[in-house]
């Protein structure tokens, strides 16, 4: 009986582990394909954000719609039309480069919509399973971390042996799969919203996610985090590690194995964090971790040029990491009523994400004008002090706990 119950949770959480291949899959074969036929590079970037912007503006603008189409009917809607869109991308060779565009964007708009309303969809299917939401917040956490270690190494495999073309084919099948995984064995008993729902207007409905979150300021100061490890850590990873990397050694080799290392300690913390959750205090477990996986993995660049001492902290610093992720959304399910999650969530993802390109640009052009070195280390200690505050602030005035969630901790 209580397998029964849990075939939902698991149902979706292979459906989002389906999309996150995919979604892997598309990041490697489809810059590609640009690059075979079209050379430029400047089109291959071209291709990145017409993913990224409809992604990250779906999930917040497209909340409402979603709220009233259902999200289990939404979730399924976008992935058959994110699968379509690949498959036509993947069937007409002689596409033109703009149409091209055109069904890139479609996807990551369809994409960004999915992805937040499975988000939702883990509360209902949690609570029937009887599991504590802190535990499946931290294994969702490890499968997408274990997506993506795995993915885009496997997507340069197939791409290099079955072609660009072919990837994409399965990158279109696994939006697919998911898409009958949802629809066949996800069917979480209905909220109460959604026995009647709210005909709010569009506006106010979008408002509402906007209005709940700068209302809460424990939530706000989680965001505000999540933003700030986005806009460091993203700006280490695509700008100043390969520049230290190359200034050091020369040696591209040396930058896939220092990334894979922070990978495999994130993985490794979110399996520990899975076992032990429900023992731990969140919010100080939430603010240890980033202050560990933050600022060490940025300062260690700047003071030390051994590759084993940066390799130790770097995977340290993936352990610690693996903690923030699973408590934001624990806490996230926890605080926000059903009726708005929807909203909230996309309003937090676009907050959270929105570091992603910041910092990259700023980093790009602080080494350019200050240098290297000394941009590493002033954004490391930057982001070393702005962690620390919220932690040394907690152990003066402890934040009150969230309550943990009900269920059978197994």
């Amino acid at each position: 009986m209580i397998q029964q119950r849990r075939v939902g949770l698991y149902a979706l959480l292979t459906a989002d582990v389906f999309s996150a291949f995919g979604s892997r899959f598309s990041v490697v074969a489809i810059p590609w394909l640009v690059l075979i036929t079209t050379g430029s590079p400047a089109k291959m970037g071209l291709v990145a954000a017409a993913e990224m912007i409809p992604y990250l503006m779906t999930s917040v603008l497209a909340a409402p719609i979603a709220d009233r189409f259902g999200m289990r009917r939404t979730s399924i809607c976008c992935d058959l039309s994110s699968a379509a869109a690949m498959a036509i991308v993947a069937a007409t060779p002689d596409f033109g480069f703009w149409q091209l565009v055109v069904l890139i964007a479609v996807a990551g708009g369809m994409r960004g919509v999915g992805d937040r309303v499975k988000h939702v969809l883990l509360r209902p299917v949690t609570a029937e399973s009887g599991i504590a939401m802190i535990r499946v917040t931290s294994a969702y956490e490890a499968l997408n971390r274990t997506a993506g270690l795995i993915g885009a190494p496997l997507a340069g495999i197939l791409v290099a042996t079955l072609g660009a073309r072919q990837t994409i084919w399965l990158d279109a099948a696994t939006f697919a799969v998911a898409a009958v995984l949802v629809g066949t064995l996800v069917r979480p008993a209905p909220e109460p919203q959604d026995a009647a729902p709210v005909r709010e207007p569009y506006l106010k409905a979008l408002r509402g996610g906007f209005s709940f979150l700068r209302a809460d300021k424990l939530l706000l100061g989680m965001i505000s985090t999540l933003f700030l490890l986005n806009l460091f850590q993203h700006a280490t990873s695509t700008v100043l590690l390969p520049l230290w990397v190359q200034d050091v050694f020369g040696s591209p080799t040396k930058l896939g194995i220092i990334l894979g290392c922070f990978a495999a300690g994130s993985l490794a913390g979110n399996v520990v964090f899975t076992i032990f959750a429900t023992k731990l205090p969140q919010m100080l477990s939430f603010f240890i971790g980033a202050v560990i996986g933050g600022a060490p993995r940025i300062l260690v660049i700047g003071i030390s040029d051994s590759l084993w001492v940066v390799l130790a902290v770097t995977f340290f610093a993936g352990f610690g990491m693996a903690s923030v992720n699973p408590i934001v959304g624990a806490v996230l399910y926890e605080r926000i009523p059903a009726e708005l999650q929807t909203r909230v969530f996309g309003v937090v993802a676009a907050v959270a994400v929105s570091g992603i390109p910041i910092g990259s640009a700023l980093a790009g052009v602080a080494a350019s004008n200050v240098g290297l070195r000394p941009t590493i280390l002033v954004g490391g200690a930057v982001l070393l002090a702005l962690t620390l505050i919220p932690l040394i602030r907690h152990h003066r005035q402890p934040v009150a706990e969230p309550a943990q969630p009900t269920g059978d901790p197994r």
